[in-house]
């Protein structure tokens, strides 16, 4: 099972976001700890939503790793998070 779209679908859902960018970057991390080479173990992930309106930084990534907890768990070692409102995202 690809992970990408299980992780796509848990954060639209539980973040109704207005702008969802994931990429696998698995293929930069080569010869790192957590590299898998299938892929699937390194993402950069953009969030915009206005659920993170009023949070810092760190409650945001808490929010999305506690929605990708199971994944984290397992096969993805890593994420690179941007996390931001429609607000800042239009600046």
């Amino acid at each position: 099972m690809r992970v990408a779209p299980v992780m796509r679908k848990k954060l639209e859902d539980g973040l109704a976001p207005v702008r969802l960018d994931i990429n696998d970057d698995s293929h930069r991390h080569a010869g790192h700890a957590g590299h898998n080479h299938e892929g699937e173990s390194h993402f950069s992930i953009v969030v915009v939503s206005d659920a993170f309106a009023g949070k810092s930084r760190v409650e945001r990534h808490r929010m999305v790793n506690r929605l990708l907890a199971e994944e984290l768990a397992g096969r993805v070692h890593a994420l690179a998070l941007t996390t931001l409102t429609p607000e800042e995202d239009a600046k």
